[in-house]
Order: structure tokens, then C-alpha cells, then sequence
């Protein structure tokens, strides 16, 4: 295997590990499950730990209470006694630490009622390590977490962590909220995003020989707005003035502006909307004129940005990937409304690290959209193993490439998963009738109890990616990612880049975040169907009835024992089946 790869096999039975950022993807696969085969027990040895834990589920076999109080959302049950029923499963440690994460999955078998026997067993190990590309590049995700069962037993959902509205993030006083074991929410929700964030931020501060080029869309974290007022005439910026809201006088954008004025200098800072928006989120370290690294990606540099939304942040050291961004600040610091017309936004630019990663950046406005979008297009057209995807906008995205082969994905025979944040005219199911495509303003309108009740994270967006991953298991994986809407009207009019990224280690990472993100939505899904005895509709929901929501959220034991007309694991073993490419898929 690799080094974010690990699979072992015994008896039929597999376990494969794929390395995520700070989360690790099990895949499992039973060639010829037994009667009373009812699921995974999955133990982890932590980095440094003698002892084995057990990973937790949402559901039991049987509660003390009515299963709609005691299924809450929340991983309340060990594996050991409440077996996974799905073959896959994402961990995703609190604390995320380096080292080696050791992993013991262990079949379960209930030859009798309530009675749970251990079956056969692997161990299986995975090292992880902060950085994605050590001397090269590294990736990191927000947490998507102010939304969920997590926030709401780590922060008692507390709302009050963010501005009621955006032009007063400036002048926000954060609160000292932290987790039992001491870690700040911002930290907590930020993540790793955060993590890169500052620390280009304070490695940037601390050098005197450093200067920071800074292209801003969303502006109002001020944490961020104070590093970067405190670097003096060390810092360039170009700021977002879009109307109708970036172009007022009181916005955090033009306050933060003009306080740069007075901190860098008027000559040193700009403002711009191209022909649309200046859309792209970017730090550039010089020194001696010459870029060292770059900061890009989804992640604005706001409250909702950083704590709320789901997002990602690309750091490169390479040395020609900094140079292409160099080279797009210049041009769009000297003159904005030529860059359209440019030869640099003309074409694709290549950095070829192999044996390592293969960058493919795309910098608009430029006139010719097809540049930019053909490719993803393509991509999601000739995969053949999985597309997975998480783009903000496309259910307002009518036309181009991206939008239409998206749309004829739906229909493949194809695995595939998707999270937009609204849904547009996007249709959800695939073929056999799983859902394919998850939309958080669908569900969040839709939850049941205990979601109806948690912190929705403010007005706004909550899926804020733009990715799309194709083939990550294969030799052809490619990710897209960046800044870019992925959108015709966006790559015409908006400063955006794009970055088609050649590597497996890379495509699994943003997989993976995929998978989270769907699998996170997904169960309010489950919820509503279990306590509705069918799939959500718009608008009000009718009221189940007892004797339903217990039926629907309990573990399934053995037919023999349960009556049903088919196992748990049936429905995985269908021929054509999402469920079945789902089983194959993480586990080959």
C-alpha cells in the first residue's frame, strides 16, 4: 500500500484505512456475511495510549427509553455493544494528534437475541501527520461543526461567537468559550483552516524580512484584520468593493481599508471588484521580492468563514506554484481591468512535482470560459469508480460545464456523492432510488428533534467548498478546487483561481471531507425519514407515531431474531446498487 494507505484481510473479511486530514476513512468489505452477522465493533489506539477505545454510534439494538429521547444524534454507543452497520465509517478524533493510529475492527455475530459474539478480527495501522506534503503543500478543512450534535454538547450551543451581522465583525469582542479540555471554540470550529490561517499570519509577523501580498473578499475576523494592520508598510492588499454591500462606507471591508490606509500606506493598498467580485482569498510571502509560500482557497477571512462554514485552505511552498500567484497579484494590483484580457488568465499553467503532486492552476476573469471549466467537466465525465463533490453555489449554477455534467451524474450508474447548500433545481436521487445529492437548507427546514433544536450557525451560507473530486482511488484522481464558483458568470467577471491537483494523497483528503460533509447532513435525513416513515417533503411534517420512530432507529438484529424481511446488510449486495459501489469502493 502507500503511505496514506493500509488494508489487511483475513477470512474473507477486509479493513482499509485512507488518510484524511486529521481523520482517518475505514473501509470494510465480508465476502459472505453469516446469518447473524450484525455489524463492526471498531477499538482505537490513540497515538501514545496503551489501551484500545471503542469508536461510538449514534444507534443501539434497544434503549431504556423511548428510542426518539434516547437517540439523540449524538455517538453515544461503543461499538463493542452497538455494532457499526455500514461498511464504512470516519473517525475523527477530537484532538488530533501525529503518530501512528492503531485500529481494531472485529466482526460481530448475535446468535441469540441480545447475546453478542466477537468474530474475526484485524489490526490495522495508519501514521498521520499534520502536513499533507511536507516542503510542498498542505491542506486543511474547517470543522462544519457549529450545526451539529458535537457543538451543541462541546459549547452548549452557545450563538453568541459570532457578529449578528457581518459589519460589525471589526468590532466584535470574541468570548472566552472553551471545551472542557481547554481548547477555544474558535480553534475547535476553525480547525485546521485556522490553524494555517494564523500561522502564515504570525510566521509572516515574525520575520522582518518577510512582506505579505493579501487579496481579500469577505473581510471581518479581527484577529486577522489586527496581524495584518500590525505588519506596517510590510503589506499590499487589494479589498473587495462589489456592490451592494463590500462598496458601503460602513461595511468591515471598507473600515478595515481604510485602516490599512493609515497602517501600510495609500499606495499599498487597492481596491477592486474586476468585472464582478475580487473573489479570491489569498496570502503571498516575498522575500526580496521573490514569493516563498501562498495561502488559497475556499476560506474567507471572516467569522462565518472560518467558525461556521464548510471550507478548505491550500498552503504551498512550492517555489513555482508562489510564483503564479505573484504574478496574478501583480497584474491585478497594477491594473484589474486589464487581467480579463491578459495572456497569463489565457491559459492553464502546469507545476509538475512528480513523482509527487501535479498542480494545474487557471486564474480568472478571463473571456473564454470553456478554459476553465471544460476540465472539470471532462473530469466528471470520463470518471469510472466515484465523483464526489462539495460546491456552494451549484444549485443557482444553471448552465456550463460543471452544472451539466453534474446533472447527467445523477442518472450513472456511477458512485457519487454531493453537498451544495441549496438545492436549486438539482435533482437528489440516483437511479436505485439512494440519495445522491444532500442540501443543507433542504434539511436544516426539514430536521427533526434533537437537529430542530441546535444552533443553525446564523443566516447564511453553511456549505461554503467548491471541490470536486473524481476517481480518488485510481491512478486518474484529480481534485478541483480553490476559489472559483465554477460557474460561467464567476470565471467571466470575478477575480477567482482555480487548481486541478494530479494525486491520489491529495484526492483522498478531499474525499474524505466529502464524505464527512454528506454523512454529517445526511442523518438529519435519516432522522426525519425514521420518525415520518418516509422521505422529507418541504413544509410541514407530519407527526409520527410512537410505535414508528422506535421501529426506524434501532440496530437491526439477525432476521431469524427480528422477524424482517431482509438483513441489514442486504440492500449492499444489491447488483447496480449505490450501496454496493459504497461497499467496494473504500475497501478495494
Amino acid at each position: 500500500m502507500t503511505d496514506f494507505e493500509n488494508r489487511k484481510d483475513k477470512d474473507g473479511f477486509v479493513c482499509k484505512l485512507t488518510r484524511g486530514e486529521r481523520t482517518t476513512l475505514l473501509g470494510f468489505d465480508v465476502d459472505h456475511p453469516e446469518d447473524d452477522f450484525v455489524g463492526f465493533a471498531i477499538e482505537v489506539k490513540n497515538p501514545g495510549e496503551a489501551d484500545f477505545i471503542p469508536l461510538r454510534n449514534r444507534l443501539a439494538f434497544s434503549y431504556d427509553q423511548p428510542a426518539g429521547t434516547a437517540v439523540t444524534g449524538a455517538r453515544a454507543f461503543p461499538t463493542t455493544e452497538a455494532p457499526i452497520q455500514k461498511f464504512r465509517w470516519i473517525d475523527f478524533p477530537p484532538q488530533g494528534r501525529d503518530g501512528t493510529y492503531l485500529y481494531r475492527v472485529t466482526k460481530m455475530h448475535m446468535p441469540r437475541d441480545n447475546v453478542l459474539t466477537k468474530g474475526t478480527s484485524l489490526q490495522v495501522d495508519m501514521d498521520h501527520a499534520e502536513v499533507t506534503y511536507d516542503g510542498l503543500v498542505d491542506i486543511g478543512f474547517t470543522r462544519n461543526f457549529a450545526s451539529s450534535q458535537a457543538y451543541a454538547q462541546t459549547f452548549h450551543n452557545a450563538a453568541d461567537i459570532i457578529p449578528a451581522k457581518s459589519e460589525d465583525g471589526i468590532d466584535f469582542v470574541k468570548p472566552d468559550l472553551r471545551a472542557p479540555w481547554g481548547e477555544s471554540v474558535y480553534d475547535w470550529l476553525g480547525f485546521e483552516a485556522r490553524r494555517l490561517i494564523f500561522d502564515f499570519l504570525d510566521t509572516a509577523a515574525a520575520d522582518p524580512g518577510v512582506t505579505l501580498d493579501v487579496m481579500a473578499y469577505d473581510l471581518n475576523e479581527p484577529d486577522i484584520i489586527g496581524r495584518l494592520e500590525r505588519l506596517g508598510s510590510r503589506l499590499r492588499i487589494i479589498v473587495d468593493d462589489s456592490p451592494p454591500d463590500h462598496n458601503k462606507p460602513t461595511s468591515s471591508e471598507s473600515r478595515a481599508f481604510k485602516r490599512f490606509k493609515s497602517s501600510a500606506g495609500g499606495g499599498a493598498v487597492k481596491r477592486t471588484h474586476f468585472s464582478g467580485l475580487q473573489h479570491n482569498k489569498v496570502f503571498i510571502q516575498r522575500r526580496g521580492g521573490v514569493v516563498e509560500k501562498v495561502l488559497c482557497g475556499s476560506t474567507n477571512f471572516t467569522f462565518r468563514g472560518l467558525y461556521i462554514q464548510a471550507n478548505n485552505v491550500l498552503v504551498f511552498h512550492s517555489p513555482e506554484v508562489g510564483a503564479l500567484f505573484g504574478t496574478m497579484f501583480d497584474l491585478a494590483f497594477v491594473d484589474p481591468s486589464s487581467f480579463r484580457d491578459s495572456a497569463f488568465a489565457r491559459t492553464w499553467h502546469l507545476v509538475d512535482h512528480r513523482p509527487g503532486p501535479r498542480f494545474h492552476l487557471c486564474f480568472s476573469p478571463h473571456q473564454n470560459t470553456d478554459l476553465s471549466l471544460s476540465p472539470v467537466g471532462a473530469a466528471i465525465e470520463q470518471a469510472t469508480s466515484s465523483v464526489l463533490y462539495s460546491i456552494a453555489f451549484l444549485g443557482q449554477t444553471t448552465k456550463g460545464p460543471t452544472r451539466e455534467t453534474l446533472d447527467d451524474l445523477i442518472k450513472k450508474p456511477l458512485f457519487s456523492y454531493g453537498t451544495v447548500d441549496q438545492r436549486g433545481g438539482l435533482e437528489l436521487k440516483k437511479p436505485d432510488g439512494s440519495l445522491g445529492v444532500v442540501d443543507f437548507k433542504f434539511l436544516g427546514a426539514n430536521a427533526p428533534e434533537p437537529f430542530a433544536s441546535e444552533w443553525s450557525g446564523g443566516k447564511g451560507r453553511t456549505i461554503h467548498n467548491k471541490f470536486v473530486v473524481t476517481d480518488f482511488d485510481l491512478p486518474t484522481a484529480k481534485v478541483f478546487t480553490g476559489s472559483s464558483n465554477l460557474s460561467p458568470s464567476g470565471e467571466s467577471k470575478n477575480g477567482d483561481h482555480l487548481i486541478m491537483i494530479e494525486d491520489r494523497k491529495i484526492a483522498a483528503a478531499y474525499a474524505i471531507e466529502a464524505i464527512r460533509i454528506f454523512d454529517h447532513l445526511h442523518f438529519r435525513n435519516r432522522m426525519e425519514e425514521a420518525k415520518s416513515g418516509k422521505a422529507p417533503k418541504r413544509g410541514r411534517r407530519k407527526k409520527p407515531s410512537a410505535a414508528t420512530t422506535r421501529r426506524k432507529l434501532v440496530l437491526q438484529k439477525p432476521v431469524a431474531i427480528s422477524g424482517a424481511g431482509a438483513s441489514w446488510f442486504d440492500r449492499f449486495y444489491k447488483p447496480d446498487s449505490q450501496a454496493l459501489r459504497d461497499r467496494k469502493l473504500f475497501s478495494r
